[in-house]
């Protein structure tokens, strides 16, 4: 077994040594990679900085030369990323920690996003009390909050580093248990007024024999799936719920980007698409919500969520945007419409009831979408026992097809 520590061992060294004697101490080998440029190291490491500088697509003299330190954590960000994945491909990296301040948490979350979900990693980094999520994205990163700075040993940072040093022992030396599934895995996307459809197809899936992995589409929850159709853990989609096209197009906050429907199509897998609530775009708080949309109509989804409802124009977009998507599709792809409301808010004399904005989703995506995406249309509101059925019967059929 062996663990990888990511850190800049011209500044932390002697807290990064500590990290590595307690893990040795356990048993488990160590690997370090330095990503500090502007010193020499405290510590030997086993990646130089010139190495990982070079994996990155530079040199560790052009980047002290530049002295841009923005420029010198993408490049080495770079670079550890590409030699983390070389080292996990080598069998050479059972686990990933990382130390250190905004800088080394920038880098060493880089090289564990390039790494495949379940590869444990784990982050003691002075930002973890704040906004992670430009660190962890959308893979299954762990960030321990340092309380002091990781600056010299003493008796907190002793404890904390510790914690985290022994934590990755316990990840990557002891077997869970865990048995791996052989049934074919089907990524679905859910939202709250998606969960009854959702529900009812799960089980009538996990009743035909595949195992279901649900995704809450939140952005992150979107590009976590894509990452992993990406990965070849998804083998079919039953993609319920593209809200976060309606995020993406209008300026909420649960965007999935520009990506999202990309990898499905690409790899040529099965999939099934519903316009599962894009009758909505994300906000916080009330208060949160920019001013240029006074006026539009609201639902107030908690104290910390605000909902608005897509206009007909919006609508008519995301209709040609997913069509567009579904029309670059390798694999066997169905389109099916709810025309009795693509969520529960949408639902005959709900908030979000409006016929026009729908009728503008539904012709959008009628009128753009080619002779090779299956159009399946209903009658039912998208949570309807039936809808969820027939969705979850077309993509069973596609997977027995295959």
């Amino acid at each position: 077994m062996s663990v990888v520590i990511v850190g800049t061992l011209d500044t932390k060294g002697e807290e990064i040594g500590f990290a590595r004697d307690v893990i040795e101490s356990q048993g488990v080998e160590v690997h370090l990679i330095d990503v500090g440029v502007m010193g020499e190291p405290e510590i030997e490491p086993d990646t130089t900085a010139a190495e990982v500088a070079e994996a990155g697509g530079s040199s560790l003299d052009s980047l002290r030369e530049d002295g841009d330190r923005g420029a010198a954590m993408e490049v080495m960000g770079d670079g550890a990323a590409a030699i983390a994945s070389r080292l996990h491909e080598a069998g050479s990296l059972n686990g990933i920690l990382g130390l250190g301040g905004s800088g080394n948490t920038s880098i060493a979350t880089n090289a564990m996003r390039a790494l495949p979900v379940g590869v444990p990693k784990l982050m003691v980094s002075t930002m973890a009390s704040g906004d992670t999520e430009p660190y962890v994205g959308a893979t299954d990163i762990a960030m321990l909050y340092s309380v002091a700075d990781i600056e010299g040993l003493n008796q907190l940072s002793r404890t904390v580093i510790a914690n985290a040093a022994l934590a990755m022992v316990g990840m990557v030396a002891n077997d869970p248990g865990v048995e791996l599934s052989d049934k074919p895995t089907i990524g679905i996307t859910m939202f709250g007024v998606t969960t009854p459809c959702v529900q009812t197809a799960r089980e009538v899936l996990e009743d035909s024999g595949y195992e279901t992995i649900v995704f809450h589409a939140t952005g992150t929850g979107g590009r976590a799936m894509e990452n992993l159709i990406r990965e070849g853990v998804i083998d079919g989609v039953l993609d319920v719920t593209t809200t976060e096209w309606a995020d993406e197009l209008v300026g909420g906050v649960l965007s999935a980007g520009p990506d999202r429907l990309d990898a499905a199509a690409e790899r040529g897998i099965p999939q099934v698409v519903a316009p599962g609530a894009l009758d909505m775009v994300n906000f916080g708080p009330r208060e949160s919500v920019p001013e240029k949309f006074d006026g539009r109509t609201f639902h107030i989804h908690n104290p910390q969520v605000t909902l608005m409802r897509t206009t007909p124009e919006e609508n008519a977009e995301l209709g040609r945007i997913i069509a567009e998507k579904l029309n670059g599709a390798t694999g066997p792809t169905a389109l099916a419409l709810p025309l009795g409301g693509v969520s529960m808010l949408d639902e005959d004399g709900a908030d979000f009831d409006d016929p026009e904005a729908d009728a503008a989703l539904f012709d959008a995506l009628r009128g753009t979408l080619d002779e090779t995406v299956e159009l399946i249309e209903s009658e039912a509101a998208i949570n309807d026992e039936a809808f969820a059925q027939m969705i979850a019967d077309k993509l069973d059929t596609y997977m027995q097809d295959r």
